[in-house]
């Protein structure tokens, strides 16, 4: 009967996924009627406005779909290395490092290529994720949940001063940062996402490994080495395959805040805790997310649109809020 619920829970979020991303073409500035958004789709060949202005929108949908996935995996990543309910990229400190890079690639090194962009982003996200466990563990008691959060919120400021301290003499910097700062999937192009794909795809395979040892972890350190688990090797393939998953989304899009927050829990909620089962489905919840927040972004601002990290924090602060009082930040 469980198996029964589970494949119909599935299903529904499939077909969630499938309308999102039929909304993600419908709507915008112009929006465009779901039979001609059909007939477009199989006749790609057609150069009418409309179809031009769909074909405009596949690769920023098929950017969502990827982008919330990565975020969903990695925030299932973290949580789970951590034991920490609240444990998420921005929470962390690893979107902030991220974008400190980026700052400083803009400033100093006049960066302009996808894959520079990617480069420094990871290279920020390490510097970020090897500080707050450097800061969380010490003090008697080594690392908990309650000091990781604390030293994630620590190195966020710290980077973000550090950030406004590059870009304030520089008005060129700041005019060609602020947008990304928000967090947007707008402006994305096929080459943006061919140039991700790779690294995309290494931090995916690379959480489908540690998987049974995180479901190990999720025991205590101690129980997981009594399993013949490496815990510290589990670590650190885990915060690589976060760090590759969350910094090469922060490149591209800008630091997007709480998809990786909402998409564990949602899933948890759903079916357990299973790890091997939340890694996948959390990829699918984390892509409805993003792509919802993003068709509800160019709704509210229409003609316009609203940056969907602005609709991500709306969503997940309260959330957040709840999530922090009903756990009290214990152990998962």
């Amino acid at each position: 009967m469980k198996s029964v619920k589970n494949i119909g829970i599935v299903f529904i979020i499939l077909i969630t996924l499938v309308l999102c991303i039929l909304s993600s073409l419908v709507f915008g500035a112009r929006h465009i009627d779901f039979k001609n958004i059909i007939d477009i789709l199989f006749n790609l060949d057609n150069d009418s406005f409309e179809a031009i202005v769909v074909k405009e929108r596949i690769p920023r949908t098929v950017f969502s779909i990827l982008a919330g996935g990565s975020l969903g995996i990695a925030g299932t990543i973290m949580q789970s290395v951590t034991r920490n309910p609240i444990a998420d990229p921005s929470i962390l400190g690893i979107n902030t490092g991220a974008s400190l890079f980026v700052v400083l690639g803009i400033s100093f090194l006049g960066i302009t290529t996808y894959r520079q962009y990617i480069i420094l982003a990871l290279l920020g996200a390490l510097l970020a994720s090897i500080t707050v466990y450097i800061i969380a563990s010490i003090g008697s008691g080594g690392i908990s949940p309650m000091k990781l959060a604390l030293s994630g919120v620590i190195i966020s400021a710290v980077f973000s001063s550090l950030i406004n301290m590059i870009m304030l003499p520089r008005s060129e910097v700041m005019s060609s940062f602020r947008f990304w700062q928000v967090g947007s999937v707008s402006g994305v192009t096929w080459e943006s996402i061919i140039v991700m794909l790779p690294f995309i795809i290494i931090g995916i395979i690379l959480s489908f490994i540690v998987a049974p040892a995180l479901n190990a972890l999720a025991l205590g350190d101690e129980v997981a080495i009594g399993l013949g688990v490496k815990v510290g090797l589990t670590r650190v393939i885990s915060s690589i395959s976060a760090i590759l998953l969350c910094g090469t989304v922060t490149a591209l899009a800008g630091p997007i805040g709480f998809i990786g927050l909402m998409a564990p829990h949602i899933i948890r909620m759903l079916f357990g805790s299973n790890i091997r089962f939340i890694i996948p489905m959390s990829a699918f919840i984390g892509g409805i997310l993003l792509t919802f927040s993003d068709v509800i972004g160019r709704i509210l601002g229409s003609p316009s649109e609203l940056e969907v990290g602005i609709i991500t924090a709306f969503i997940g602060a309260p959330i957040f809020i709840i999530i922090s009082m009903k756990a009290k930040v214990r152990s998962l």
